[in-house]
């Protein structure tokens, strides 16, 4: 059985008996305001006065509390005027005049706002030079590339411009050797025909009885002469061929060196991605170019061969029927001398007749040659 007693402010004590709670945050509070409470175990007994004990007790303690809560009410007055006196204490001991600041805070603050202002601009101007700068960039990445494209192709174009040079040289190579070989062969057949007329000189003494007829000197250096102008004639006319023949393919040329060089200025207008494409189409125009030029040179030289092989098939064929008239002649002779000898002699100036068709002179027409002997 637990007992508390209060202790007033007239130093009395309350007892509790049983069947009264009382809250311990209560008595912690009336401890803080300066009353005591205390507790004490006894045991009850009937003596105590039951019920009527408690509710005097009960009565004691209301009439404590009242005393209490005015004494804590007095006491709560003291300490709000306490408390009172010391803020006004601290409000005039530390009462100070700040206008005089006010301006030179507002002074502060403009330039305060003044800088942050302009470090904005300035933070806004690094930005548009970082943009310009890497627009720069991408302009100079892309000139570069432009630059370079435009350098391979130049160098290209340079290989191609060296492969020409090479094949304009091997085709010069080839027409000084070609010009040697028909030198080379005119001079052959001069030779050939100066020994020919050598022979045909020294060996044959014909003589006409009659009218006089085409002299075989005369008649070979006409065919020599007219051989000449045949081969000039010829070698004007495949000349006049080949130039012709030539002309439109060196308009094409031109004409395809034209479009190179447009083709050129376009692909270092529009750079890199135009690069395949003009390698196939220089391709395609060179092609017909090499091809066109090739066929005419090599009908050129067809031409000047057959020409040639013309004019040697029948200088030979003219030395066949000389040689064959030669030896008919000197067969005829003989048998001439043979047959007077056998019948005893002809009369003094007597003179044979000997006709015979020459295919290769004077247009195949007849000649009447007459041998004189004594």
């Amino acid at each position: 059985m637990v007992a508390y007693s209060f202790k007033g402010l007239g130093g009395g004590s309350v007892r509790f008996g049983p069947g009264v709670a009382f809250r311990a945050q209560y008595a912690q509070g009336l401890r803080s305001c300066g009353v005591s409470v205390s507790s004490s175990r006894f045991v009850s007994s009937p003596s105590s006065g039951g019920y009527g004990g408690v509710l005097a007790a009960a009565e004691g303690l209301l009439a404590g509390n009242e005393k209490l809560v005015r004494a804590l009410e007095a006491a709560k007055g003291e300490l709000a005027v306490k408390i009172r006196d010391w803020y006004q204490k601290q409000e005039t001991g530390s009462s100070h005049d700040y206008s005089r600041y006010y301006k030179t805070i507002q002074d502060l603050r403009d330039k305060i706002l003044g800088a942050t202002i302009e470090n904005s601009r300035i933070v806004l101007q690094i930005h548009n030079a970082r943009l310009a700068a890497d627009d720069f960039r991408t302009k100079f990445e892309t000139e570069q590339a432009l630059r370079m494209s435009v350098e391979a192709n130049i160098k290209a174009l340079r290989r191609g411009l060296e492969e020409l040079i090479l094949a304009r040289s091997d085709l010069e190579m080839q027409i000084e050797t070609l010009k040697e070989e028909l030198a080379y062969l005119k001079k052959n057949h001069e030779e050939e025909i100066s020994v020919l007329r050598g022979q045909v000189g020294g060996q044959v003494s014909v003589e006409v009885d009659s009218a006089p007829g085409a002299d075989l000197v005369k008649i070979l250096s006409d065919m020599q002469s007219q051989c000449e102008v045949l081969a000039e004639q010829n070698r004007k006319d495949a000349e006049a061929c080949f130039t012709s023949r030539t002309e439109e393919p060196n308009r094409e040329v031109a004409g395809h060196t034209e479009q190179l060089q447009m083709s050129k200025t376009e692909v270092t207008d529009l750079g890199p991605a135009w690069k395949a494409h003009w390698q196939k189409r220089r391709s395609a125009i060179l092609k017909p170019c090499w091809a066109i030029c090739l066929r005419a040179d090599s009908e050129r030289q067809n031409q000047e061969y057959q020409r040639l092989l013309v004019v040697k098939l029948r200088l030979e064929q003219e030395i066949a029927t000389y040689r064959s008239l030669l030896e008919g002649k000197e067969d005829r002779y003989n048998n001439l001398s043979a047959s007077k000898v056998l019948r005893g002699g002809r009369r003094p100036g007597a003179s044979a007749v000997l006709q015979r068709v020459s295919p290769g002179w004077a247009d195949g027409k007849e000649g009447t040659l007459s041998l004189r002997y004594p």
